[in-house]
């Protein structure tokens, strides 16, 4: 009877195994997340160009107003900074993420700003002291930003290998070099 017991599962477990009923639901299952992933890297991705295009915009719409002097005569990193602000809706935490530092450039050495930017560091309460030089008329300056935003899905920084910082956010940074406008 064991034996007899033992072939009737055994023939039960083959008809189960020649089974297809489920073979699209299988197709669906195994499909899906990489779809998903693809999907939200796309979005993700979406998101961060606009999050960059509008930094850039921002920044350029602020130099303008900058060499011209519509800021004011040497106006300050937090003026400038609350400027840059009001004109990108997409970066709801800019006062707090977003970092700016300007200098003059030499011409003799075209030396001005570091290669890499300096971005805020959300993990700690003191940042480091960046240059904020204006500089005077008929001067050439450089200006960058650079701005942490966190990711939306927090799974795909993977796809899209998005260097993320230590408080999870990746680093958007824009530049631009003006001629201050003689006073």
């Amino acid at each position: 009877d064991a034996e007899a017991d033992a072939r009737t599962a055994l023939s039960a477990l083959r008809r189960w195994l020649r089974r297809d009923e489920g073979n699209v639901t299988m197709d669906f299952v195994i499909c899906l997340p990489v779809i998903l992933m693809i999907l939200l890297a796309s979005f993700e991705a979406g998101l961060a160009t606009i999050r960059k295009v509008w930094l850039e915009r921002a920044l350029d719409l602020t130099v303008r107003e900058l060499r011209v002097g519509a800021l004011g005569s040497n106006p300050g990193h937090d003026l400038v900074r609350e400027r840059l602000c009001s004109q990108i809706f997409v970066m709801p935490d800019c006062l707090t993420d977003l970092r700016l530092e300007m200098n003059v450039i030499d011409r003799t050495t075209w030396a001005g700003l570091d290669p890499a930017p300096t971005c805020v560091d959300r993990t700690t309460e003191i940042q480091p002291y960046l240059d904020f030089v204006q500089g005077g008329s008929n001067e050439l300056g450089a200006m960058r930003a650079c701005a942490v935003f966190n990711p939306t899905f927090p799974t795909t920084p993977l796809g899209l290998q998005l260097r993320l910082d230590a408080s999870g956010g990746y680093q958007l940074a824009a530049m631009t070099v003006f001629v201050n406008e003689p006073r």
